[in-house]
């Protein structure tokens, strides 16, 4: 089940938190620099992981914290070009690979809930309704619920 919801993702009470980013990121803007805030243990992981797997666009991690909230990094841009270099765009098919391997992650982690940022349409540079469509098509069919926060209110609490 998908319910769109308007708030702030990081007040979500769903088991887990899923946003976009690209292999080797340095969650330097929008979602991933607050969660670096939040979580800045997951951000130290994340770089481990990376490090020992060098994992390819479209793939996805998933972190669990020391107070049981679940993070999902779906790798939905290219890599940067350069060391310091900002995240490339991302792409439908990248998005499409990752949220297959999100619904894998919920259903291996058996997630009960998941709340999602407008997925790739900010700093990834794609249009909403066309990453929508995809949310909607592979996770449609979910065992969790999966809220779909696709109006962004800085404090406050979504309706879930």
């Amino acid at each position: 089940m998908i319910i769109e919801v308007s708030g702030d993702i990081l007040l979500s009470k769903a088991q887990a938190i899923a946003h976009g980013v690209a292999p080797h990121d340095h969650f330097e803007h929008g979602l991933a620099l607050s969660l670096r805030q939040d979580f800045p243990s997951m951000v130290k992981d994340f770089r481990h992981w990376c490090r020992q797997t060098n994992p390819e666009t479209g793939s996805a991690w998933i972190w669990s914290g020391a107070e049981g909230k679940r993070i999902v990094s779906l790798l939905t841009q290219e890599p940067a070009s350069g060391h310091n270099g900002h995240p490339g765009s991302a792409s439908l098919q990248n998005v499409g690979h990752s949220l297959r391997e999100l619904k894998k992650i919920i259903q291996k982690e058996e997630i009960k809930s998941i709340a999602l940022p407008r997925l790739a349409s900010g700093l990834g540079g794609l249009r909403w309704e066309l990453v929508k469509d995809l949310i909607y098509s592979i996770l449609g069919d979910s065992e969790a619920v999966v809220y779909v926060y696709s109006t962004f209110v800085k404090g406050q609490t979504a309706e879930e």
